[in-house]
């Protein structure tokens, strides 16, 4: 009898806190853990401090356990709210993947998509539309496609692709280009990668005539590759290293071994030891970052089209400022 009631009462008690443990109030509490403090949490979460202080003392209340100690910078977490911290991480971590589940339901929009992209633009612009399509999409299976230009054309015009982000220039025909929808990327112009103790390194912007005298590291790839070779107009460049990859180009600079033209698409994720300074050149002509999609596109498409226009835009913002 004695056990029977000592189960019923701590069902009891489960129940008691499973009713006061409320999801604001973990949230607060993963926020606190982030900040550090109530004041700073409250501006995050767009709470009043008040607001956050009533929802962590029901916590504690709840819990039957101090979960903070205060000090003059703020507060930190007691171990059992290091607990409570894990348990909720799990908790929220799953209730929002259900979320998006549920979304992905919603919206009915599912399937394969793939998403082709010349290989500058598969470093961060690709991955990060690609990130925000599965967040509000989870139905989504994305597929990339990372190739040289004509190779994107020719998979486009032979209907493998769904949407492409190409680099065209004026030896681009209307035949490569024939029933697809074009959607123009605003994306920063090229710039050029120095190491990170450079003189240069400093500076928003340098001009051609500054890297006259610079070693340069410049590409060698295949057939319509663009080589990336030293920046152009530049009369007997001093060419230090001739290499493929990209990682290998950053890290020679990274070394203090020379510099290497970079484009905007990579800029935000050179490695460190490396600083991306835009070229004001106005007599230098780019190729034109373009998004290509079939004019029929389903609602795949037109998702893959606006995410990555978005993305575009962002990673414009992060660079200009």
């Amino acid at each position: 009898m004695v056990q029977r009631i000592c189960s019923a009462l701590l069902a009891w008690q489960d129940r008691l806190v499973m009713e006061t443990v409320t999801l604001l109030g973990l949230r607060i509490l993963r926020q606190v853990a982030v900040t550090g403090s109530f004041a700073a949490a409250a501006v995050e979460l767009g709470y009043t401090q008040s607001a956050v202080s009533r929802q962590m003392a029901a916590l504690e209340s709840a819990v039957g356990e101090q979960l903070f100690e205060r000090g003059r910078r703020g507060v930190t977490l007691t171990p059992a709210a290091q607990i409570v911290l894990s348990g909720a991480g799990r908790a929220l971590a799953e209730l929002e993947t259900t979320g998006q589940q549920l979304a992905g339901l919603r919206d009915r929009v599912g399937g394969r998509l793939v998403i082709g992209a010349f290989p500058t633009a598969c470093s961060v612009l690709v991955p990060r539309a690609v990130a925000a399509l599965r967040d509000g999409h989870p139905a989504l299976t994305v597929i990339i496609d990372e190739a040289p230009t004509p190779v994107l054309l020719r998979r486009m015009s032979a209907g493998r692709l769904d949407v492409a982000l190409v680099a065209l220039n004026d030896e681009s025909t209307d035949r490569d280009l024939k029933d697809l929808a074009r959607f123009p990327l605003p994306i920063v112009g090229m710039h050029v990668a120095v190491p990170a103790e450079h003189p240069l390194a400093r500076r928003p912007t340098v001009r051609p005539e500054d890297l006259l005298d610079e070693p340069w590291i410049v590409g060698v790839g295949g057939s319509g590759d663009p080589q990336f070779g030293p920046w152009p107009g530049i009369a007997n460049p001093r060419i230090a290293f001739s290499v493929r990859h990209w990682t290998t180009r950053l890290g020679l600079v990274a070394a203090g071994l020379g510099i290497s033209v970079l484009p905007g698409t990579m800029a935000v994720a050179v490695p460190p030891g490396v600083r991306a300074i835009e070229v004001d050149d106005p007599s230098h002509a780019e190729r034109s970052s373009v998004l290509l999609a079939r004019n029929d596109a389903g609602p795949r498409t037109r998702l893959a089209v606006r995410a990555l226009l978005a993305q575009a835009t962002a990673l414009r913002a992060e660079l200009v400022h």
